[in-house]
């Protein structure tokens, strides 16, 4: 078996993008994207893709600078379910991180669903502590395009950025 080796970029994710990105959630979902990506034009947010050659997006995920002052909250972090497992989430993590240092910011916060032990294991990997959790829940679109509520609870992780 060779080994596959894919050279990655990361650049902010833009709204053509999102016709690309259906692996990542539903309509619903990709709606809010795009209205993150409007946020990111007022400098609230960075929302990244992470694009091997092709420029086409493997992963994405968002910045948020309004949830906790001095912090970069790192939220929709997702990764193509065939790439999982590939070194994709560490990289989207680690770009996410630069462009919290870029701001002159030196911490990092996201949340985790209890439900979702592997990443959580790669955020510990990353060097993110638990401190904390907390009941969350979102609008979900369910395949017959109605709207639910999912209600799940989060573990909340920081890291300190030098």
């Amino acid at each position: 078996m060779k080994n596959v080796v894919l050279e990655l970029s990361a650049r902010d994710l833009v709204h053509a993008d999102l016709a690309s990105c259906g692996w990542a959630g539903s309509e619903h979902h990709l709606a809010g994207v795009a209205g993150q990506l409007e946020r990111a034009r007022a400098g609230e947010v960075d929302y990244l893709a992470i694009c091997p050659a092709t420029d086409i997006p493997v992963a994405k995920g968002g910045i948020d600078y309004r949830i906790k002052k001095g912090v970069g909250t790192l939220w929709q972090l997702a990764v193509h379910p065939a790439l999982q497992s590939c070194g994709i989430g560490a990289f989207l993590v680690e770009a996410a991180e630069r462009r919290i240092r870029s701001r002159g910011l030196c911490q990092a916060e996201l949340a985790v669903e209890e439900s979702n032990p592997r990443a959580r294991a790669l955020y510990e990997r990353l060097g993110y502590a638990a401190y904390d959790r907390r009941p969350d829940s979102w609008d979900e679109q369910a395949p017959d395009g109605s709207l639910r509520r999912y209600e799940t609870t989060c573990t909340l992780m920081r890291k300190a950025l030098s």
